[in-house]
């Protein structure tokens, strides 16, 4: 599964089945606590020089998850900067983790 922070970890929180998620470009406001709630594996992308997240809130975020297994992927570079070969990492993660 991969969405946006804001939808995706209330969404990954509800539905049991969701065995693997990507997020990230968001920080922790008002997801602290469900984000707690997962226990999925959770692959977690942010930029660096984000202009819209700050880098504080989105480590934050990403430290949240109660899941034994998380990654976190820092890239350089603006909001919408994320690299393309961030699709092949998301990829990757899904196919160890859902398959």
């Amino acid at each position: 599964m991969s969405m946006g922070c804001g939808l995706g970890i209330p969404r990954i929180v509800a539905e049991p089945r969701i065995r693997a998620a990507v997020l990230g470009l968001l920080g922790v406001h008002g997801l602290a606590e469900d984000a707690a709630r997962i226990t999925a594996p959770v692959q977690f992308v942010v930029q660096w020089d984000d202009q819209l997240v700050p880098r504080d809130q989105s480590l934050a975020l990403s430290d949240a998850p109660a899941s034994p297994e998380k990654t976190l992927h820092a890239n350089t570079g603006r909001h919408g900067d994320v690299p393309s070969f961030e699709i092949d990492s998301s990829l990757r993660f899904f196919a160890r983790h859902v398959n």
